[in-house]
């Protein structure tokens, strides 16, 4: 009993030992040499954009100057943007930029989830032919078509007008393959309860279909819009009216206009380049989300 005690005593005597508030994190090795050369890629991506800015901001005889600085002697002035800005019909071209995306990605939204939606649930005659001819035509290079497409326009009268440069960007078979393979692995049985309740294939599929196809569309759609707002080949071909070019192609004439300026030809490349980043820091979520998961990067 005696001992019983003593032990009892000398163990609320003796201190405890310290438990550490927060568990220390262990960094496996590889992650730690992943998570470097990430950081290693991004520097290296990000010190040409900072070249781009560096330039865009000096002056033009220290653009152009050697031994090349990061610094100028002058400090840093806003003269390029200045003049591109007030050398051009930029404000109309933007327009121009974005009525044209925005109606290649409605146009195109609709065309390809229509498609999409047909080849994964309706059974009918050369199915299996079309989803191969689909498949196909994703590896075709886009510039191949540019000839007889330009003779079509022409055929149509469409030359010199929105629609000649937004009909032929609206076909994107790479985006139906992909909708498509989502599409199928929405269950059947969601769509055959709404048919059970009288509900039209349409209705279904507006209904039912596309709710659940929320993440997939938004991939899509940027994707889209960023492909259509960067096309410089076809706006430059299908167009010659200035009030009716693109930003990409209009900020190249002012470019073509001054020679080479290297202070304002990196000013009018960030400012054709400003609306994407700021989709980007906007949508970027939903960008990440549709590389990792689509396999959009490719197309």
């Amino acid at each position: 009993m005696a001992t019983s005690t003593l032990t009892r005593a000398d163990t609320a005597i003796r201190p405890r030992a310290a438990v550490p508030a927060r568990r220390r994190r262990r960094f496996p090795p590889a992650r730690v040499a992943a998570t470097i050369v990430v950081a290693i890629l991004a520097l290296t991506w990000l010190v040409p954009f900072l070249w781009a800015v560096d330039t865009a901001l000096k002056p033009e005889t220290q653009a152009a100057a050697t031994p090349v600085t990061w610094f100028p002697a002058g400090g840093f002035t806003l003269d390029a943007f200045t003049k591109v800005l007030s050398s051009g019909g930029i404000p109309q071209w933007t327009w121009n930029s974005f009525f044209t995306s925005a109606a290649i990605t409605v146009v195109t939204l609709a065309v390809s989830t229509l498609a999409a939606y047909a080849l994964s649930r309706i059974d009918f005659r050369g199915r299996r032919t079309l989803q191969a001819v689909i498949v196909a035509a994703i590896i075709v290079p886009p510039p191949v078509l540019i000839i007889p497409l330009f003779y079509q326009m022409l055929a149509f009268n469409l030359l010199d007008t929105y629609w000649a440069v937004i009909l032929p960007q609206c076909i994107h078979p790479a985006m139906v393959f992909v909708l498509k393979k989502f599409f199928d692995q929405i269950p059947h049985e969601l769509e055959e309860a709404a048919m059970m309740d009288g509900a039209s294939r349409l209705r279904v599929f507006w209904s039912v279909v596309l709710p659940l196809s929320r993440p997939i569309l938004a991939a899509v759609a940027i994707f889209v819009f960023i492909g259509a707002w960067n096309n410089f080949l076809w706006p430059f071909i299908a167009t010659n009216d200035p009030s009716l070019l693109t930003l990409p192609v209009g900020l190249q004439t002012i470019k073509s206009a001054y020679g080479i300026q290297y202070a304002q030809n990196m000013a009018s490349a960030l400012l054709a380049a400003a609306p994407l980043i700021v989709v980007f820091l906007f949508f970027q979520r939903q960008i990440i989300k549709g590389v990792a998961t689509t396999g959009l990067a490719g197309t």
